[in-house]
């Protein structure tokens, strides 16, 4: 029995934010399309505005496995996760043993397939798109729960912002969004 894609599917009984108090329930695989889109969103803009041969598909397919280790593990808050090197390099290596559990759950003929999503190059263009995106995501999670009264994400969005406003210059793409595209997630259905 090959379980890749049910655990996959479980993907959607992770809780995100889950020190947060939060108006709108988000799942990790909520999570993973919105990071698909976003990114490829990116990588549509960075080819046709600006010139670039992004993998809009890859970047896509990259987002909706980036976070699958975490089946396993749950949505580790940020603030732990990133605490200090110690625990940055610890919880690396349990992504690595969960990845290759879960690359073990396919049958032999997909492994190499799907390796490439699980464990994918992150020196390259598209995973770097894709991981612009995820901070983006986390960004519009931050601007609707403020849009809702919830003070709680205030201290977030303010942090992501800082730190996408930062990427600007390695990223045109970012910031032609940042200007051309986020002000509709702060406007009602009626304004849009």
């Amino acid at each position: 029995m090959y379980t890749f894609y049910a655990f996959i599917n479980r993907m959607k009984l992770i809780q995100r934010w889950n020190l947060m108090r939060s108006n709108i329930k988000e799942d990790l695989m909520q999570h993973s399309a919105a990071v698909a889109i976003l990114g490829q969103a990116l990588g549509i803009i960075r080819n046709c505005v600006f010139g670039g041969n992004a993998d809009v598909d890859k970047i896509a397919s990259l987002a909706l496995y980036h976070d699958t280790a975490e089946v396993f593990s749950g949505d580790m808050p940020t603030p732990v996760k990133y605490y200090n090197n110690s625990i940055k390099g610890a919880y690396a290596e349990i992504e690595t043993v969960i990845n290759n559990r879960l690359l073990g759950s396919l049958p032999e003929q997909l492994r190499d397939s799907y390796s490439g999503y699980i464990t994918p190059d992150s020196d390259s263009l598209e995973y770097k798109l894709m991981k612009v995106g995820d901070k983006l995501a986390a960004y519009v999670k931050c601007v609707e729960e403020r849009q809702l009264g919830n003070r709680e994400f205030e201290k977030a969005e303010a942090g992501f912002k800082e730190q996408l406003d930062g990427m600007r210059e390695e990223y045109p793409e970012l910031g032609y969004f940042l200007d051309n595209c986020m002000q509709g997630f702060s406007e009602p259905l009626d304004l849009l």
